[in-house]
């Protein structure tokens, strides 16, 4: 099963109007990779903070890496 952490950013990114594309080429990302981090049982800490920046600057918030809810 996925992190909990994919489906929030998936979610968020959706509520931006934005897609996965837009939001790994503002990473610098491949969005080949992206959706294999996205939709994997495995940890990427690294992945996780740079498309949560990347998705900071294409809506104007500050970036939080992690669930501050649980």
């Amino acid at each position: 099963m996925p992190a909990k952490w994919t489906g929030q950013l998936v979610g968020e990114i959706h509520n931006a109007g934005l897609t996965i594309k837009e939001v790994a080429a503002e990473a610098g990302m491949n969005p080949k990779y992206i959706s294999t981090v996205l939709n994997s049982d495995g940890d990427a800490p690294k992945a996780e903070a740079k498309l949560r920046a990347a998705l900071a600057r294409l809506t104007g918030k500050a970036a939080q890496v992690g669930d501050e809810n649980e």
